[in-house]
């Protein structure tokens, strides 16, 4: 695949799918952590185009009219709808970076960057997203973006942008999670979604890990990685809505993102949940910059 120099940056921010408030702060905190700087160091010219309109919970009336506790569905869907457009109208040459906001904004960044060809989904995750309304303990749709992208769901998030499915399950790989919901557990395993959790990280390692995603994943038009700040360890990354003990140190984190780049595969990013009202001095925030510029090109020497 040719890797152009081109990034293109837009926010999402959304905290509406969360259960916890402050990560609709997460595009300023990242931008904050100076991750124009960082990618344009690199060599890329970056085009940062702003944020999209998402309402604060505050101004919302209701539920969003949905039924069965899927909690504020209808502002949801048309914030992700606006991304999947946005992303749509950009340029096919430019690497998006996505800035969350709560996950739920990945139903829009891949809804529409999959309308483009068939996208490979790489899951950086402390959680599994693989919920439905069904399934789901609490009706934050932050829990339900994957299995959503999956074509399973509700069909005001399965089919925005598109008809359902985004992706195929076969081209879909999770990575670090150790936080799943009994019912999500069955949907993955009916799915045949790969997933390492941490017990595969600790058994096999990160390189063995990322030969295996590299391999799952060549071939594919598009790949797109959607990284959540929870997947890192809580002493690591601090400033999360949800997170698990247990994560991915910062070197682990790091050597992924670089093992991808080596393979010259990844073509767009979401880095979401960084949530800055619970975070030391902006130190989640810099991390995932600093991890965005690794998945970027970034070396060491």
């Amino acid at each position: 695949m040719r890797f152009v120099k081109q990034a293109t940056i837009i926010g999402v921010p959304m905290d509406l799918g969360a259960g916890r408030r402050g990560v609709d702060m997460g595009p300023s905190a990242i931008r904050y952590a100076r991750l124009h700087e960082e990618i344009s160091s690199l060599g890329y010219s970056v085009n940062d185009v702003g944020d999209i309109d998402v309402p604060v919970v505050e101004t919302l009336k209701t539920n969003g009219g949905a039924p069965g506790g899927l909690h504020h569905l209808g502002a949801i869907r048309q914030a992700c709808d606006v991304l999947a457009r946005r992303l749509q109208e950009m340029p096919a040459e430019t690497f998006p970076v996505i800035l969350g906001g709560d996950h739920s904004i990945s139903i829009g960044s891949v809804s529409g960057l999959s309308q483009r060809g068939r996208t490979g989904l790489i899951w950086i995750d402390a959680h599994a997203d693989f919920n439905t309304p069904e399934t789901s303990p609490s009706g934050n749709i932050h829990g339900m973006p994957l299995a959503a992208l999956a074509g399973l769901g509700d069909s005001r998030l399965t089919e925005i942008a598109g008809p359902a499915p985004k992706v195929r399950p076969s081209d879909v790989v999770l990575i670090g999670v150790r936080s799943v919901d009994p019912g999500e557990r069955e949907l993955l395993r009916r799915a045949g979604v790969a997933v390492y959790t941490m017990k595969e990280v600790d058994k096999m390692g990160i390189p063995n890990i990322a030969a295996n995603v590299i391999a799952q994943m060549q071939g594919l038009e598009r790949v797109h990685v959607s990284f959540d700040a929870d997947v890192l360890d809580p002493t690591v990354a601090p400033g999360v809505g949800t997170p698990v003990p247990g994560g991915f140190s910062y070197r682990e984190a790091h050597l992924l993102m670089e093992l991808l780049a080596d393979a010259g595969i990844v073509t767009s990013l979401d880095l979401v949940e960084v949530n800055p009202i619970l975070d030391e001095r902006n130190r989640t925030a810099q991390i995932v910059v600093e991890l965005a510029a690794s998945l970027l090109g970034k070396k060491i020497l």
